[in-house]
């Protein structure tokens, strides 16, 4: 529950520039190029064959975290959203609304289990209101994706 509070000087450092610039085509965490880019659809028909896969992925940011900037939801190919961390907090996303904008990205995804806890924690980041966060009971079994760098579209 505490993961968005974890930071190091240097993450801290590069939230503070990228919360000043963040434009077209910035890059966080490790740079990378963008070869073999897959879809959404292709990474979720990937990881139905595989426990995890390794990929670089283009999405559409639904929502991301407001406090910290430690993850965010991309949309996937049936509508359903996908949960993005940082390896290790390593770096951190603008905690301005990034909603709309396209992202390309890099890293491991596969299948997760969501405790609820985690998700009222990831509720209450986005900003959700205290009764949307009360509706939420259950765990959910969901596509969860660890990106090593991340480039703002």
């Amino acid at each position: 529950m505490s993961g968005c509070g974890q930071t190091t000087q240097q993450a801290d450092q590069e939230q503070t520039t990228a919360a000043n610039f963040p434009e077209e085509g910035d890059t966080f965490g490790k740079a990378f190029p963008e070869a073999n880019v897959m879809s959404v659809e292709e990474l979720q028909q990937a990881v139905a064959r595989k426990d995890s896969v390794q990929a670089t992925v283009t999405a559409e940011i639904v929502e991301s975290c407001q406090a910290k900037g430690c993850w965010m939801d991309v949309k996937l190919a049936d509508n359903s959203t996908m949960k993005v961390k940082f390896r290790d907090y390593g770096f951190f996303l603008p905690t301005e609304d990034l909603s709309g904008r396209q992202v390309v990205f890099t890293g491991t995804a596969q299948m997760k289990t969501v405790s609820v806890a985690d998700r009222k924690h990831y509720a209450e980041d986005a900003g959700k209101s205290e009764e949307e966060i009360n509706e939420i009971t259950t765990p959910s079994e969901e596509l969860a994706f660890v990106a090593d760098g991340v480039i703002l579209r």
